[in-house]
């Protein structure tokens, strides 16, 4: 049997491989074609189960309920994704992937605060790996994960953390994360090339470990980021229509989903619209369609998103515009949540979130909380103009997700499960 250690580099393309001179010299290179909306939780998906999201159901970050009518987005739990996994029925130690919680491997680890029935935090993770990591590395640096201070800490932990699960547990599979070139492509149009070199030797770091145990390396990407300049509130034009229902309360204004003639699912590019009524399907269709920076709305099975978890309709943006979750008409009533960070209280991606209003409001905050005051860290701004990067469409090869390694490489993200079991099975 064969050993194999799949690095995901997030937000790399082959434009970027020469400020990634380790990672380039992992293997052959070739860019391959992600699902959509090309957003980590759909590729991910993916690659692990080799099948669309009309099979697996994971048609986004996040989606609506219509079970509990709630919206949702970044759930852990591994039961969301429907279909048999590639890593099942090898020694695996998955280590930041998503929907790592319940995961049917010997060795994970993943974010997981604790929740204080007062609604504190207490940041940390679920470590299942025996080799006590947040005693041998320190505390996983939470608010570098993300966050406006998202960084290269939480890139250079995981790194760390692999290589001593890679050298101590010897896992014939192992599956890491690095988030980090993703958060300043999205703050910048043009970001410094720094962060890919500091990629780069994250990703040395496991590449390292991984030849000390005679393991082979198999490099990958979600998606490219592409700089954007037009955020679009499909929300606010629907409830311009009279379509949207909104409460209002001490809070701010709430929207209600279940009480919605339509309502959109924003996810970076691309948006799910739940539609109630028939009916009204070529209605709302029409007046989307019509919305400045809006390039297509399609029926789900066109781009193989047919899944009961989809919107009847989907919105797709144009290469330079997003989609902005915000409902709200007068920033003066935005809920609550909107200027902290609460990515699952949301009911859409929030890039802002990568921002701040100042480090001055955020340090009065923590001197709040650190004199056991109640305090909100309301620090985010409403300015979505902010945001220069964004993804979730598809785009040109050399701007696009690729994969690195041996042997004949799949050219789309479906052939991933077949390609790793091949490569751990031929003798090693």
């Amino acid at each position: 049997m064969n050993r194999v250690c799949v690095i995901n580099v997030v937000g790399l393309t082959p434009s970027l491989l020469s400020e990634a001179p380790n990672i380039a010299a992992a293997g052959n290179v070739s860019p391959w074609k992600s699902p959509l909306p090309a957003v980590t939780s759909t590729c991910q998906a993916t690659m692990l189960t080799g099948s669309l999201p009309r099979d697996h159901g994971i048609v986004g970050n996040g989606w609506y309920y219509r079970d509990t009518q709630e919206i949702r987005f970044w759930q852990q739990a591994n039961s969301l994704v429907q279909g048999k996994k590639f890593y099942e029925g090898f020694e695996t130690a998955k280590l930041f992937w998503w929907f790592n919680q319940s995961a049917p491997v010997q060795y994970s680890a993943t974010p997981k605060p604790h929740y204080g029935c007062d609604g504190s935090k207490v940041f940390d993770i679920l470590d299942f790996t025996e080799c006590c990591l947040t005693q041998r590395l320190g505390p996983f640096p939470f608010f570098t994960f993300w966050g406006p201070h998202s960084g290269l800490a939480c890139s250079r932990w995981i790194a760390d953390a692999a290589s001593i699960v890679l050298r101590e547990k010897r896992p014939e599979l192992s599956l890491v994360y690095l988030p980090h070139l993703d958060y300043d492509f999205q703050r910048f149009s043009e970001p410094s090339m720094s962060r890919v070199r500091e990629v780069d030797e994250c990703a040395k770091t496991i590449i390292d470990a991984a030849a000390d145990v005679d393991t082979e390396v198999v490099i990958v990407s979600e998606y490219g980021l592409t700089a954007v300049d037009q955020p679009v509130f499909l929300n606010r034009e629907l409830r311009r229509e009279g379509w949207l229902k909104i409460r209002s309360g001490p809070f701010g204004e709430m929207m209600i989903p279940g009480e919605c003639d339509a309502f959109a699912v924003c996810d970076h590019q691309l948006a799910h619209v739940y539609v109630r009524q028939p009916e009204q399907m070529e209605e709302v269709q029409a007046k989307l369609q019509s919305v400045p920076g809006v390039d297509r709305v399609v029926a789900a099975e066109e781009l193989g998103l047919d899944h009961p978890r989809s919107g009847e309709l989907i919105c797709l943006a144009k290469p330079n515009a997003w989609f902005a979750y915000y409902y709200w008409l007068n920033d003066d009533v935005a809920p609550d949540f909107a200027r902290t960070v609460d990515i699952h209280r949301k009911p859409g991606y929030d890039p802002c979130e990568l921002f701040m209003t100042s480090k001055f409001r955020a340090m009065r905050k923590l001197v709040r909380k650190k004199l056991g005051f109640r305090y909100s860290m309301d620090i985010i701004p409403l300015d979505p103009s902010l945001v220069r990067g964004s993804h979730g469409l598809m785009t040109a090869p050399d701007r696009g997700p690729l994969i690195i390694g041996s042997g004949d490489l799949p050219t789309e993200m479906c052939g991933f499960s077949s390609y790793v079991q091949e490569r751990l099975r031929r003798q090693g």
